[in-house]
């Protein structure tokens, strides 16, 4: 299974979204099995680390997110990954008009697709502070947990391999 997360920038949120999914899953029996990347639907910050607040914050739960580097997302992304996860409505409109007719069936927003009832969307925590980016690790803390939960089901009936 290979999960692409995008928000707009891939230098706050799929970052933080890439890094606690990646956590959640080395801490589970799917291990190994699930491929995890991001991407912005911009490319203004291709190559640049995440904002420094992204990696803090992350860093106060644990997760390392200092070596990712953002990258735009490319019409080829949607035949390397099963699903494109995206953070919000704004990020996933620009998501499908790029991918292939195709592949619009495996453009989600990514806290639905994870089970989170409400919101629906993570705000961009690029123009707050500290509060921000911590409300922003609260939800894809949770999309993460949702995440695992939800291909362990799938692995159960047979979608994910040994």
């Amino acid at each position: 299974m290979r999960l692409l997360l995008v928000c707009l920038g891939n230098i706050c949120r799929s970052p933080m979204a890439e890094g606690a999914l990646r956590a959640r899953l080395e801490q589970s029996p799917l291990a190994g099995r699930v491929e995890v990347d991001s991407a912005g639907t911009g490319g203004w910050h291709a190559g640049q680390r995440p904002d420094d607040r992204a990696i803090a914050c992350a860093a106060r739960h644990g997760v390392d997110i200092s070596g990712l580097r953002a990258r735009q997302l490319q019409p080829a992304d949607f035949g390397r990954f099963d699903w494109v996860l995206c953070a919000d409505a704004d990020n996933r409109r620009d998501a499908d008009r790029l991918a292939p007719d195709a592949a619009r069936g495996r453009v989600s927003l990514w806290l639905p697709w994870a089970g989170l009832e409400a919101p629906a969307a993570i705000p961009d925590p690029y123009t707050g502070g500290h509060a921000h980016f911590e409300q922003v690790w609260q939800l894809v803390d949770a999309a993460a947990v949702g995440t695992v939960r939800r291909l362990l089901h799938d692995a159960e009936s047979g979608i994910i391999g040994a």
